[in-house]
């Protein structure tokens, strides 16, 4: 195996941390929110950016060696087409379930009480 140029391992790694970070914030919404329709949000968004990062980082590295990195580019295109449709069914889901959200209403979607 030939050793990288250094340009380019730079510049992967700093992809890979960038992708974590997003990979990060995704977990820690998971955890942290409080029901399923604002779960679903972040961790759709983030791992999408997240992983998308990664492989990113890692058709660099496979276009500095001389492979195409086809391998790569078509799992970022299934990660980008299969991550919304599954959160969109899950929220379907949710919603036929009845289940309540904790979100709160904006003022204006609010009717106001009038007076009897």
């Amino acid at each position: 195996m030939t050793p990288l140029n250094p340009l380019v391992e730079w510049a992967a790694a700093a992809v890979i941390v960038a992708a974590a970070f997003f990979l990060l914030v995704g977990a820690i919404g998971l955890a942290r929110l409080p029901d399923i329709f604002m779960r679903l949000h972040a961790p759709t968004k983030a791992s999408t950016l997240g992983v998308g990062g990664i492989l990113i980082a890692s058709m660099l590295v496979a276009a500095s060696q001389g492979r195409p990195g086809i391998a790569e580019l078509l799992i970022t295109l299934f990660v980008f087409v299969t991550a919304p449709v599954s959160a969109n069914l899950m929220a379907q889901a949710a919603l036929h379930l009845k289940l309540a959200s904790k979100a709160k209403l904006p003022r204006d979607a609010v009717p106001e009480r009038r007076a009897r």
